[in-house]
């Protein structure tokens, strides 16, 4: 994986998942839509990382979580639809 990659997991959308994008050498890609941790560490495998639980399990700067940790999954109920923080 090129150095200064960064993966970006979204805030939950209002119908569901949390778009994952990843920012290398100032361009972003993304990777999908992940509905769980797993999807994220499928995402991170395809990308080249080598030990994708390690990643997720030891908080890696190389994620950024926005809008909740890797235990968010769902959009806050007092959230209107569409709203992105």
């Amino acid at each position: 994986m090129p150095d200064r990659a960064r993966i970006v997991v979204h805030p939950p959308a209002p119908t569901g998942g949390r778009r994952v994008v990843a920012h290398i050498h100032a361009e972003d890609s993304i990777l999908g839509t992940a509905y769980t941790l797993a999807d994220v560490a499928e995402f991170l495998r395809r990308i080249g990382v080598d030990d994708p639980d390690a990643v997720l399990a030891a908080g890696d700067p190389l994620m950024e979580w926005r809008g909740g940790g890797p235990e968010v999954w769902a959009a806050s109920p007092n959230e209107p639809p569409g709203a992105e923080p």
